[in-house]
């Protein structure tokens, strides 16, 4: 017994390991119903909760290259990630396309002044509790909160004018941000809505874990993804709730 013990055990943390540094890319087909019935393609790339993690060239190897925009989820960074780091993820990302980001409730702990001159030198799009106009799809508007770790959070100023737009994505970094908010978006507007945060648990037994595992639900008006996120917290390890990140492909 103890013998095999000291095989399944090694053997299981070395399991755990490499699930934490898998390059999942998952993809996602949204189809929004529109009276004219029309063909238009929005194609988003979503990535959360990065932490320690280097996103490099296999990763982006394995994202399309028709990609219309970039959506960092939160926890892009954590205390301790170099200021390096978090400047090379982004310019590999920003390779991409047009990058958006919404704040994490660990990015601040890297130095928000710094997060914020490296989001302006790569020409990132802030989302802090506000919405705008999708350049070349002029039915959507993008909108995003800032963390509740910040007690910053406006959901009146995020959804300001929301009805000017036919579709909306939404982002936030905590899903119980997003439950706060969905019930208040008309149910005329078409609405994809995006998180991260509880890394699907990270380690799970079974269908047990700490916090939720990740999801996607979509029908004709209500997508929802919350995803598992890229990178890890506390312990580099992973079981039963992989890493990934998502390409979502929106016909409407």
């Amino acid at each position: 017994m103890l013998k095999t013990l000291m095989i399944l055990i090694p053997s299981m943390l070395l399991r755990m390991l490499t699930n934490a540094f898998r390059r999942n890319v998952v993809h996602h087909l949204v189809t929004i119903k529109t009276p004219n019935n029309k063909k238009t393609k929005l194609k988003v790339f979503f990535i959360s909760d990065i932490h320690r993690r280097k996103i490099n060239r296999k990763l982006i190897g394995k994202i399309d290259r028709d990609i219309d925009l970039i959506i960092i989820g939160g926890d892009l960074a954590e205390k301790g990630v170099p200021l390096s780091r978090i400047a090379s993820n982004i310019r590999s990302l920003s390779k991409l396309g047009q990058v958006y980001y919404v704040w994490g409730n660990n990015d601040r702990e890297a130095g928000e002044q710094e997060i914020r001159n490296i989001m302006r030198r790569y020409r990132v799009i802030m989302l802090e509790n506000n919405n705008i106009p999708i350049p070349g799809h002029e039915s959507w508007g993008i909108c995003g909160t800032d963390d509740p770790t910040s007690e910053n959070v406006d959901i009146e100023k995020t959804l300001r004018n929301i009805n000017d737009y036919e579709h909306i994505l939404l982002i936030c970094h905590q899903p119980r941000v997003l439950r706060e908010i969905e019930n208040r978006i008309p149910s005329n507007i078409a609405t994809v809505m995006l998180a991260g945060h509880t890394h699907g648990g990270q380690i799970r037994i079974g269908k047990y874990g700490l916090l939720e595992k990740g999801s996607f639900q979509t029908n004709s008006k209500r997508t929802k993804l919350v995803s598992n996120g890229y990178g890890t917290t506390t312990v580099p390890m992973r079981l039963g709730a992989p890493s990934e990140c998502h390409v979502l492909t929106i016909i409407y």
